[in-house]
């Protein structure tokens, strides 16, 4: 009988589990983190500020670590990561006072944003590529999506606990605080398998001198990536799952059940549309992929706040989710693919933090938003950006293919060279 997953290495199948580990944690974080610091008395503009650290210190991380990872070690630097989130898990269920929220925020561990977050990204970006064939690539970081969405739909659902520890007698924050502690938990968990990784994990010895920042060949590829992932996830920190769960909370009356019920059906939409990206991105090519499932989706979201009702609301944002996270794998898989092998830890990483600085910014113009009442601005800002990026990676890579696809080209047009 032929194993599960027969051509991922024990490495890729133990990073799998991490995956599914940490964002089951990030699935009920992205559903309290906001109400938690709203009961612990914190104005929209402070809850706007803790969340902003919590991307910028992911973004501090990822820069790190993308610098020295290979020379740290990438193992060394996942498990360095993991005793952060424990750290930052304590400080959010022990701290009260804004200044140490702040602190917990800024080790980078902490998601605001249900992805994920510091270098865990970055290091297992550049990782799975080694674990499994080439033609597995997109296919495996479909996996790897998928498996995280399903875990984050868990997750969300299992925030609606904070309601059984309210009938147990917590009152007010410390009804959100064991939620911290398991976060840390998790994070104990995932320095025990990071630490079990094997030496294969590591980069390869690349001979000569090292480039500026890692790259080398491909540094005007990874400029015009970063630039336009950037420019993408700054549109995406305006409505984070965090801000998205606080805005049905606020527009709408959503008490914490019905947000982990509506965010554990996001997820569900999400983890499916994830397998299908690698169908369709098999068909269509990457890009196309990335670009004709994230432009219907920015669409709908700017449908969501004009909707009368929650309950359209919802159903609005739930077929926007369905097809908004195809780009995700095909997004990495594609920069994985147009790099050379030694810049991928460097690649990933300078793409990653671009992402994440730009998102370290949007939460606190949302605060601000909600704070004067223009709750439905976040959206149709965000809506409106996106929609440019989608245009702008269209027009920017689509002569760019990844190399399976230019072999594909060829094959099917025998006796023409390659683009």
């Amino acid at each position: 009988m032929p194993q599960p997953l027969a051509w991922l290495s024990t490495d890729g199948k133990k990073l799998l589990v991490t995956r599914v580990l940490r964002t089951f944690a990030y699935g009920y974080l992205t559903v309290v983190i906001a109400l938690y610091l709203a009961e612990l008395g914190l104005d929209t503009i402070r809850v706007g500020l803790v969340l902003s650290a919590a991307i910028l210190g992911s973004a501090l991380m990822t820069v790190v670590w993308a610098l020295a990872a290979d020379r740290y070690g990438r193992r060394r630097t996942v498990a360095t990561m993991a005793v952060l989130m424990i750290a930052g898990g304590l400080l959010f269920a022990f701290g009260s006072s804004f200044w140490v929220l702040l602190l917990g925020a800024f080790t980078g561990t902490i998601s605001a944003t249900s992805s994920e977050v510091g270098a865990f990204l970055t290091v297992e970006q550049a990782i799975l590529p080694q674990t499994a064939p080439p033609e597995r690539r997109t296919w495996l970081f479909s996996i790897y999506a998928f498996v995280a969405n399903i875990a984050q739909a868990a997750g969300s659902l299992f925030a609606g606990v904070v309601g059984a520890f309210v009938a147990l007698g917590f009152v007010g924050a410390d009804s959100y605080r064991p939620l911290f502690l398991l976060y840390a938990l998790i994070g104990l968990g995932n320095l025990v398998i990071f630490l079990s990784l094997s030496d294969r994990v590591e980069a390869a010895r690349v001979e000569g001198e090292r480039r500026f920042l890692g790259v080398h060949r491909s540094a005007g590829t990874v400029a015009r990536l970063s630039a336009l992932f950037g420019l993408d996830a700054f549109a995406g920190g305006l409505v984070v799952q965090s801000l998205v769960a606080y805005w049905f909370y606020v527009r709408w009356g959503f008490d914490p059940g019905q947000l982990a019920v509506l965010f554990f059906f996001v997820n569900i939409l999400s983890g499916i549309s994830l397998l299908a990206a690698g169908w369709l991105a098999s068909r269509i090519g990457l890009i196309n992929t990335m670009v004709f499932t994230h432009l219907p989706s920015n669409v709908l979201l700017l449908l969501v706040p004009l909707m009368p009702t929650g309950a359209l609301a919802a159903a609005v944002f739930l077929a926007r989710m369905s097809i908004s996270q195809m780009d995700v794998p095909t997004r990495q898989s594609y920069t994985m693919a147009v790099v050379d092998p030694d810049e991928r830890t460097a690649t990933a990483g300078l793409t990653n933090v671009a992402r994440n600085a730009a998102t370290a910014l949007s939460p606190t113009v949302t605060g601000w938003a909600f704070s004067v009442a223009a709750l439905g601005l976040p959206f149709f800002i965000a809506g409106g950006i996106k929609i440019v990026y989608d245009l702008l990676v269209f027009v920017s890579f689509r002569g760019l293919r990844p190399p399976e696809e230019r072999s594909r080209g060829a094959a099917e047009r025998p006796g023409t060279p390659l683009p």
